[in-house]
């Protein structure tokens, strides 16, 4: 087993991966973290899956940068999902991630998410009587999908007969930050950016004639800045507002989806969480841990570094396994086991240090609300059929689960 563990981290190449680890990467995961946890991949970058390491490289912002244009020249060319990917807060070093991370957050303070919890109880349960109605369900589209949507769609005040094509669009444009990336998913990508930006045009035009409550609508607070007058300039504005629905869109969906199928494959502890419904709140830290919905970061050396024992040239992409650091037995106890009581959970499925997400109390809530509620509602329910995987790394989850409500 041993040999087998080091044959397969001695050949992992993040751009050839097979249809087995889309099925399952920890077992590629597991054997990376005890034989190569600085792997040098042959392109040249290098690929952390030590749960320290991680932690080290988030938190050491003077070494490992943010910023993607260097990385993101050769990928994309000069395209609309360059200049998307290069302008949101995410793919960007202080000063400017720290401005833009200013003004979102002001919208997303605990009082603000603690006033959405009754619209987000309205929706989930709205959605729970459709499924009902009809008897069956497909958890992703006829659930986990639908609320984020509707969650950020309500943030930027989007008329609700718009809100059609935001998913396909995030979809896309995710979608093109996989590490091989087909001319086919380029082109999806930088039409859906096209597309969104062109809408988005619009919905800020509106919305400078006719403001929203920036307590509530966060469009309304990027557009009209702080009160020291800093303001973003437009092309910030309008591609932090794709960022806002994409950061928040799939990865919520995916722990709404992911939580629901491992309490499915993990009975015991489905019956422990309906008989104590007020562990909810570990439950889904559990849930975000063992299923990560992102499963991998991105950052570049600046200087020559040294890290876990291995000295990296300045100017080194450097893949930070978040899925892999989740089930670091260094830090989690019986780390493939599912434990909705774990405790203490110091996940990293939202980051740390500077660039942790700044959505993660809203999607925490999404992500209560939607299981619990669920579970309530029908508590004998059943994964019916094969799940079918999204087939991304760094994304993970279902792109759509046959449910049986019974």
């Amino acid at each position: 087993m041993n040999a087998d563990a080091k044959a397969l981290a001695a050949s992992f190449d993040l751009e050839k991966l097979t249809p087995e680890f889309y099925d399952d990467p920890y077992p590629t995961y597991r054997a990376l973290r005890e034989n190569e946890p600085v792997k040098r991949l042959p392109n040249g970058t290098v690929f952390l899956t030590r749960y320290d390491d991680l932690v080290t490289t988030y938190k050491n912002t003077k070494s490992f940068s943010s910023d993607k244009k260097r990385e993101f020249a050769p990928k994309y060319g000069d395209t609309p999902l360059y200049e998307h990917h290069t302008t949101s807060l995410v793919f960007n070093d202080p000063p400017a991630h720290t401005r833009v991370r200013r003004l979102i957050m002001g919208a997303l303070s605990p009082r603000a998410i603690a006033g959405m919890e009754s619209d987000i109880v309205k929706l989930v349960d709205g959605l729970l009587d459709a499924v009902a109605a009809k008897g069956a369900c497909e958890l992703i589209e006829d659930f986990a999908a639908s609320i984020p949507i509707e969650v950020i769609g309500n943030l930027l005040d989007v008329p609700h007969e718009e809100r059609g094509p935001l998913r396909d669009w995030s979809l896309a444009i995710l979608g093109a930050l996989e590490p091989v990336v087909s001319p086919e998913v380029a082109a999806r990508g930088n039409k859906a950016v096209t597309d969104f930006l062109s809408y988005l045009q619009t919905l800020v035009a509106r919305r400078r004639d006719k403001p929203g409550n920036p307590e509530r609508d966060v469009l309304t607070r990027l557009i009209q800045g702080e009160e020291n007058g800093e303001r973003l300039t437009e092309k910030e504005l309008l591609h932090n507002c794709i960022f806002l629905l994409n950061a928040g869109h799939e990865t919520t969906t995916n722990l709404i989806g992911n939580g629901l199928v491992a309490l499915d494959r993990n009975r015991d502890q489905k019956q422990r969480l309906i008989g104590n419904p007020d562990m909810i709140k570990t439950a889904v830290e559990e849930m975000l841990r063992y299923e990560s919905s992102n499963q991998l970061g991105n950052r570049m050396t600046t200087e020559k570094v040294e890290l876990g024992g291995v000295m990296l040239d300045a100017g080194t992409s450097v893949t930070l396994c978040i899925g892999a650091a989740n089930r670091d037995p260094a830090q989690f106890p019986d780390p493939e086991s599912f434990d909705i009581a774990r405790t203490p959970n110091r996940h990293l499925a939202f980051a740390t240090g500077a660039h942790q997400c700044a959505g993660m109390a809203l999607a925490r809530l999404e992500g209560a609300i939607a299981i619990s509620r669920f579970l309530a509602r029908f508590p004998n329910y059943a994964v019916s059929g094969q799940p079918v995987r999204g087939g991304r790394v760094r994304f993970r989850g279902f792109l759509s689960v046959p449910c049986a409500l019974r």
